[in-house]
């Protein structure tokens, strides 16, 4: 089953003195229930305003194109989150059916309530449980599933340190159990041994009719528990793959996404040549040429997206090593 179709999906920033910002263009892909997608790529390059968009949360002065469905429960029709209003989203979807790992936790949790309060009212909310005890027992186990200590449950979000508001909001978005789940860099300030147990939960997560959408840097835990990795430049999908094969052998076809890899200090510790482009200046053709070895007079034109390659000149010998790669993060994280 399709737990989410996304096709042309586009977003474009209105700016008041410059080009408009091309943040996602005509990005299209599946998520299967039971399926992690994990989706890479440079800081800036669009993966969080694809998320941000899927729920309904970009700014006003944002243009969107194109479709995300979200598959209904039973014979409940799809939904278009694109398309949706903000009743809908705010109703039936966020929390219900789509559950987020915020990229900056701290900024989602509210100042002056606790984060047993927090935890506490989704509960109730999405679960619909009643009663003192039950209310306490179902939220300690909510703390419980992402290992945030039951001590720190009546502090503050200002009281927590990092690593301990992702828990908090990885807690929170897994309440509702959601057919889908977004998780935005959920391993941000973690140390090795959490973020291997909150992604092996992320995981868990899927079952056989949930998905997950993994937005990260960190290459480790995509190679942990992806069945397929989406790469994205520019703001576009540049390759999507199988996990082993992107991590093992053959390896990414697109240079771009070769070079995601040979940064890793086990392989060629080598970082990508140059800057990615401004999204309000891209230049014609494919973004990555003027960083790319093996471009030519055809990279001017715009490579489609094609048996999950966009890519002129893709690479076809095999990667070389076949383990995935360790305790690292992809450049601009």
């Amino acid at each position: 089953m399709t737990v989410l179709s996304v096709r042309g999906l586009t977003v474009r920033f209105r700016m008041r003195e410059s080009a408009p910002v091309r943040a996602v263009t005509d990005v299209s892909f599946d998520l299967a229930a039971g399926e992690c997608l994990a989706l890479v790529g440079e800081s800036g390059c669009g993966k969080s305003v694809l998320a941000s968009a899927l729920l309904g949360l970009l700014p006003g002065n944002a243009e969107t194109a194109g479709s995300a469905l979200l598959a209904g429960a039973g014979d409940e029709p799809a939904t278009d989150l694109i398309a949706a209003d903000e009743a809908t989203l705010a109703r039936t979807v966020r929390g219900r059916r789509v559950g987020l790992v915020p990229q900056s936790p701290a900024a989602h949790l509210t100042p002056v309530r606790t984060v047993r309060a927090h935890l506490t009212e989704t509960v109730r909310r999405l679960t619909g449980t009643r009663g003192r005890d039950a209310l306490r027992t179902a939220t300690e186990a909510a703390a419980t599933r992402v290992s945030f200590p039951a001590g720190h449950l009546d502090r503050h979000p200002h009281e927590l340190s990092g690593g301990l508001a992702q828990r908090a909001a990885t807690a929170l978005a897994l309440v509702g159990d959601a057919p889908l789940l977004l998780a935005d860099e959920p391993t941000t300030g973690l140390d090795r041994d959490l973020v291997d147990r909150t992604v092996d939960e992320l995981r868990r997560h899927t079952g056989s009719t949930r998905a997950l959408l993994m937005i990260t840097h960190d290459l480790a835990a995509a190679a942990r528990i992806a069945d397929r990795v989406a790469v994205m430049y520019a703001g576009r999908l540049v390759e999507i793959a199988d996990a082993d094969a992107f991590f093992g052998t053959p390896g990414p076809r697109h240079p771009y996404a070769r070079g995601l890899l040979d940064a890793l200090p086990e392989r060629a510790f080598r970082p990508v040549p140059g800057r990615p482009p401004e999204l309000a200046a891209l230049p014609g053709g494919c973004a990555f040429a003027a960083r790319c070895a093996h471009a030519d007079s055809a990279c001017a034109a715009q490579p489609p997206l094609t048996g999950g390659l966009a890519c002129h000149h893709p690479h076809t010998a095999p990667a070389g090593l076949v383990h995935p790669p360790q305790a690292v993060e992809a450049p601009g994280a």
